[in-house]
């Protein structure tokens, strides 16, 4: 993998870390609150958060794409 897309890795990871965290905290507020229903503000933060994962998981892909088109790539 590049460095360029190795550090853009490095980021989202982090960037999934803080929003995890952030749910976990919305939720654990959610909790103290006696709430019964997971808060819409931690199911976005969460769904965000795997957007996020997605995101870092296909650049760790493009390594692997890279040459897989058995060369027929011409470019005019």
């Amino acid at each position: 993998m590049s460095e360029q897309f190795d550090a853009l890795c490095q980021r989202l990871d982090a960037l999934s870390e803080d929003l995890a965290d952030l749910a976990l905290a919305d939720l654990s507020s959610a909790v103290r609150r006696g709430e019964q229903k997971r808060p819409a503000r931690e199911r976005t933060l969460t769904q965000a958060r795997r957007a996020v994962e997605k995101a870092a998981h296909l650049l760790r892909s493009i390594d692997g794409d890279i040459g897989s088109d058995d060369g027929d790539t011409h470019f005019d």
